[in-house]
């Protein structure tokens, strides 16, 4: 599965679907129990690149081949460096 792009509930959890739950699981980020709702992805560690803060509001990219959350700017670094390794 890609990168996806979510938007920050808080700056330590964003809530999640059913669809992500195993990725987070995966890569050691979900977070369950809560009265708010079922499923949340973890990410108080910041940005895996340079562990940026990811703040209520601000979009942000969960690569689920790799378990790390980035921010926007290094997911289309990456994006653009996978293009460029293709060609």
């Amino acid at each position: 599965m890609p990168v996806i792009r979510l938007e920050a509930d808080s700056p330590e959890r964003t809530q999640i679907g059913e669809g992500l739950v195993r990725f987070a699981v995966q890569a050691g980020r979900l977070e369950t129990g809560r009265k708010e709702g079922r499923y949340f992805l973890k990410h108080a560690d910041g940005c895996g690149v340079d562990g940026r803060r990811i703040r209520p509001g601000d979009p942000f990219a969960f690569d689920t081949e790799r378990g790390e959350i980035l921010c926007l700017e290094h997911a289309e670094e990456r994006a653009e460096g996978a293009a460029a390794e293709s060609e």
